[in-house]
Formats: C-alpha cells, sequence, structure tokens
C-alpha cells in the first residue's frame, strides 16, 4: 500500500476574456464543487465526472492509502489573480509538507490555466510540488484535452494524461488511468522515457470536436499505440484563446526508453499534420443560420441547434451576449429557446415578480464589452427555479450543480433561460428545471461550443456553429495576439503568427 497524495486546482484561461479569476470565484460552487481541503474532499467529489473522483475510486480500490490536499476550479475567464494562485497553491503546497512523506503525487489539472504573474500556472504549481516532494517521487497529472502544455510541466512530472473525448465524457476515466499509471511506477519504475511534440497550427475549436473527423479516428488510435513499450500517449488540442508562447496542440509520450517514446511522439505528430486541412470546419452567419433554422425548423421532427459559440462561457466569455437572442425575436422565431445567458439582475428581478408577470427589463450584456447593449423588451416571466440542478447527460452526470436563481423568459415565441452563475448549457436537466423539455422545441440555441453534444446531439435534427456576436472568436485571426511562438498558423492551412520582436 503506498502513500500518494492528491489534490487539484483547474482553470482554463481565456486571456482575452472580460472577468479574471478571482479566490471568491473558486471559492464558489457551481457546476463542479467549489474551493475544498482535506478529507471533505471525498464526499463532494464523489460521484462526479471528473478526474479526481475517478482517480479516488480506482485507487482506493487497489488498497492506496490517499492523503487529500485541495481541489479547486473556476469557470473559465481571463487570468488567475495573483492572489488567488498564490493562496490555493499556498494551501496545496503546505499541507503536502505537512504529510512529510509520501510516495507519489497525483494532482487533477486543466494544463491551461494563465496567471496574472506567469504564464504557466500550471508548471509554477508543479515547481512549487516538485520542490517539496524531491526529484525521486512519481507526479502524475491528469489534464484537459485543451491543455496548452510548457516544457516545465514535461519536466516537472513523470506523466501528463489527458482526457481522450471532446466532449469530455472520460474526465472520471482519466483519473482512472492516471491511478492506473501511478500504480505503474510505483511497482517497477520503469517507463519514465519521455517526449514532447508541439503542432504547427491551431485546432479550432469546433472541428476539434471527437464525435467527428479528423479528432475521432485520431484519438481512437491511442489505446492501440499503448502496448508494448509505450506506457502512455495523449493529444492535448490545446486552448487557443490564450495569448502565451506555448499555446496550441501537443503531444506527450512515455515509453520504456527514450527512443520508443521519440518515434510515438513524432509519428502522431506527423500524423496529425497530415490531416490539417480536414479540421478547417464551417460558420454559419448568424442571420443566415437563424434563417436556416426556423424554415427547417417548421419540417422538422427535431430541434435544429444553434451553438452560440462565441459566447461561450466554457472558453472564457460571461454567456451574456444576446445578439442571437435579439436576431431569433427579429426573424419572428417561433418554439425557440435560448440559454444560458448569464444575467442574475434579471433572474432577481423575475422571482420578485413571480411567474405569470411581465418585466420590461435591460437584458443581458452586463460584462461592459465594446459594441454589446442590453436586449430592452417586456418579458413574460414563465417560470422561476432555485438553479439546483443535477446534470443527467454524458458530460454533465452526476454534477450538483448551483446555478443561482433562474428564470425562463418568454416575448413572442422566443423563450430565454436565465441563470445567476455562468455554465455553458451541456446538459438537458438545466432546461427541463424550467419545465422546458429541450426535444420538444423547434430551435435550441446553446451557449456552448462542443459540450453540448453529448446530450443534444442525439436529439438534434441538424446542428450549426453560429458566428454569433461573443468575446471569443471562432476565427482565431481576429484575436489581437502579441506572444505566440513565431511560425505558429492562427487557423488550419491559414497564416502563420508574425516575429513581431
Amino acid at each position: 500500500m503506498a502513500r500518494i497524495a492528491i489534490g487539484g486546482f483547474q482553470h482554463e484561461t481565456n486571456t482575452f476574456a472580460p472577468s479574471p479569476a478571482t479566490f471568491d470565484d473558486f471559492a464558489r460552487a457551481g457546476a463542479w464543487p467549489g474551493l475544498t481541503r482535506g478529507g471533505a474532499m471525498f464526499e463532494v467529489t464523489a460521484g462526479f465526472n471528473i478526474p479526481i473522483a475517478g482517480f479516488i475510486e480506482t485507487a482506493r480500490a487497489d488498497g492506496h492509502e490517499l492523503l487529500p490536499l485541495s481541489w479547486a476550479q473556476a469557470t473559465p475567464s481571463a487570468p488567475v489573480t495573483e492572489d488567488a494562485f498564490n493562496r490555493i497553491a499556498g494551501q496545496i503546497v503546505a499541507d503536502l509538507k505537512d504529510l512529510r512523506h509520501v510516495d507519489a503525487v497525483y494532482l487533477d489539472l486543466h494544463g491551461a490555466m494563465v496567471c496574472a504573474h506567469t504564464e504557466d500556472g500550471e508548471g509554477e504549481l508543479l515547481r512549487l510540488v516538485r520542490a517539496v516532494v524531491g526529484p525521486d517521487v512519481p507526479i502524475v497529472v491528469s489534464l484537459d484535452l485543451h491543455a496548452n502544455v510548457t516544457p516545465q510541466m514535461i519536466a516537472l512530472s513523470d506523466r501528463l494524461i489527458a482526457f481522450r473525448t471532446y466532449p469530455h465524457v472520460d474526465m472520471a476515466e482519466t483519473g482512472a488511468r492516471s491511478a492506473v499509471q501511478v500504480a505503474s511506477l510505483l511497482r517497477d519504475g520503469a517507463a519514465r522515457a519521455k517526449a514532447f511534440r508541439q503542432i504547427p497550427f491551431l485546432i479550432p475549436v469546433q472541428t476539434g470536436c471527437t464525435m467527428i473527423e479528423p479528432a475521432k479516428s485520431l484519438y481512437a488510435r491511442l489505446p492501440e499505440i499503448e502496448r508494448g513499450p509505450v506506457a502512455s500517449v495523449s493529444i492535448a488540442a490545446g486552448f487557443a484563446p490564450a495569448d502565451i508562447h506555448y499555446c496550441g496542440p501537443s503531444v506527450m509520450a512515455y515509453a520504456a526508453d527514450t527512443a520508443t517514446a521519440e518515434r510515438t511522439a513524432n509519428d502522431l505528430a506527423h500524423e496529425i499534420e497530415a490531416k490539417e486541412s480536414a479540421f478547417v470546419g464551417k460558420v454559419w452567419p448568424m442571420q443566415e443560420a437563424v434563417a436556416h433554422a426556423i424554415a427547417r425548423g417548421a419540417k422538422a421532427g427535431r430541434p435544429i441547434i444553434l451553438a452560440d459559440s462565441q459566447d461561450n462561457p466554457g472558453a472564457g466569455a460571461n454567456s451574456d451576449t444576446v445578439g442571437l437572442l435579439g436576431e431569433l425575436i427579429r426573424q419572428d422565431a417561433r418554439d425557440a429557446v435560448l440559454g444560458l445567458l448569464y444575467d442574475p439582475e434579471a433572474a432577481l428581478a423575475a422571482h420578485a415578480a413571480g411567474e405569470g408577470a411581465e418585466i420590461t427589463y435591460p437584458l443581458g450584456a452586463k460584462s461592459g464589452l465594446p459594441g454589446h447593449e442590453p436586449l430592452r423588451a417586456t418579458y413574460h416571466v414563465e417560470r422561476i427555479g432555485d438553479g439546483a440542478v443535477t446534470g443527467t447527460g454524458p458530460f454533465y452526470i452526476g454534477a450538483r450543480m448551483q446555478l443561482g436563481p433562474m428564470a425562463l423568459l418568454r416575448v413572442n415565441g422566443v423563450a430565454v433561460v436565465v441563470a445567476s452563475r455562468k455554465n455553458q448549457a451541456a446538459d438537458q436537466s438545466m432546461f427541463r428545471h424550467l419545465g422546458v423539455e429541450p426535444a420538444a422545441q423547434k430551435i435550441l440555441a446553446l451557449k456552448s461550443s462542443v459540450h453540448f453534444r453529448a446530450d443534444f446531439q442525439p436529439i438534434a435534427e441538424e446542428i450549426l456553429v453560429v458566428a454569433a456576436p461573443g468575446p471569443n472568436p471562432l476565427d482565431y485571426r481576429e484575436l489581437p495576439y502579441r506572444n505566440l511562438r513565431p511560425g505558429l498558423r492562427l487557423t488550419p492551412m491559414g497564416p502563420a503568427f508574425p516575429n513581431r520582436d
């Protein structure tokens, strides 16, 4: 039986987003648990589809003693404040020091954390952890598929193990795979050779979905590669809205010897690069998408889904733009529902008025983004709810969400689900909480990029990726990058980032 210290610190950072991640954002529960220290971690994470829950279940079954540090997560946003990083990382390091002796460390990280004081949040955390445990104690890290992996992260860990699905339905499974890797390292210490390769183009978020090609085939190959001398291999697709030097996709390979690790990483990187043109995808202009959805939805028996990807809170947006909502109203869409719109004040106003009332209110656009204005109208308060939602779909399964006061507001034939906490619309339970049956709608406009597909694609007639106004452009050429490494192509088959030094 081994003594394994476990903890987590997750944030996906969009450096162009409007709002930073403060300590309070990590302390507050949302779709996932809030900041938790010590033994309470076991209870608050149990049953969630998150890596640390999968790790705990597998490692306990193997008889290991698990020593909890801290676990924290905040909704994607602008960089993490230095105060938040120092306080949470400080807890993890202080409690690790108090343990005096551990046989291994497991960390549930995202891989795309940028802080106000460092581009490489995970690399800095690993530096602090490695300084405590020394060079010989195995450190295994689970990562989000969208990690921006850095050389420091590679050097300071023994395994980086990324999700293999997008939507991320295998998060707990990835934690379980991490537990297997810890056990292997503790048992024989072998296969510690490593190789790291970066891919020379950014992968659009919508075409990186593993339910469609080319990502589907690439990720399906990984278990086949992990045979014989190859212990672990991962593809991290990168998180493009991060203006840092090491932004972008990468490959990580671990094997019994350096030559095998290098060959495995090279072969997989070349395979990804050969499929570059297949990562180019269609994006619909907003007016055209709404017109198509209305025409098609009138005849289809299943919903037409409009993915409001550019305002996806899962990518750091504030989920409060109303361009697509306004267009649905302008074109007189019927049986259309948009969600989740983040506007705590509107939700409270609806609760104060009560079900059946009407409120005239400037809805949305509270972030102060240039060019965005609230949508003032008279809304019928159809339903209100407390926002306590349990996830039922493959992505959020078991998640005990705390979305705050919620309301279903309707204007003409268009309804909007308003929430008091930012969360992407990736589970049908969020709509059913307010009496909306997603499958019965003609049009569903979802503030999500890809995660919604896990629960909504099976009920959809068609899915359109829409370029509605928002702070997270689907075309990365629109972002004012300054710090990318020279030569990185901003889109598949597109222009390379210039050397501005």
